[in-house]
């Protein structure tokens, strides 16, 4: 959960649930979730696996999951601007001007 806490700064319109980072608008639903690896055999020091879950408004006013993607980059500034930019271009808005 240290990874998405840290993520909730680069977000700003996001809400921290205690087990996953939401960013919702009127259409969409962008869910974050921090996933530790459990093969034992493997270092420690492995960056968490982010998964980034993405849903859309349906007819009814019920979010639909649509798709998702993983991501694991040791570095969190450039884990933010990848994931950053992945749902700008899956949902087609810019995250950081829906401050308001």
């Amino acid at each position: 959960m240290e990874t998405l806490r840290l993520l909730c700064d680069y977000f700003p319109t996001a809400v921290f649930t205690g087990k996953c980072l939401v960013l919702i608008s009127e259409d969409w639903r962008v869910e974050l979730t921090e996933h530790k690896d459990s093969d034992f055999s493997r270092s420690s020091t492995q960056p968490s696996v982010i998964r980034v879950r993405i849903f859309k408004k349906a007819l009814n006013g019920e979010f639909v999951p649509g798709f998702y993607e993983d991501f694991q980059l040791p570095v969190l500034g450039e884990l933010a601007e990848q994931i950053e930019k992945y749902v700008q271009l899956a949902i087609g808005t810019n995250l950081r001007e829906n401050v308001e």
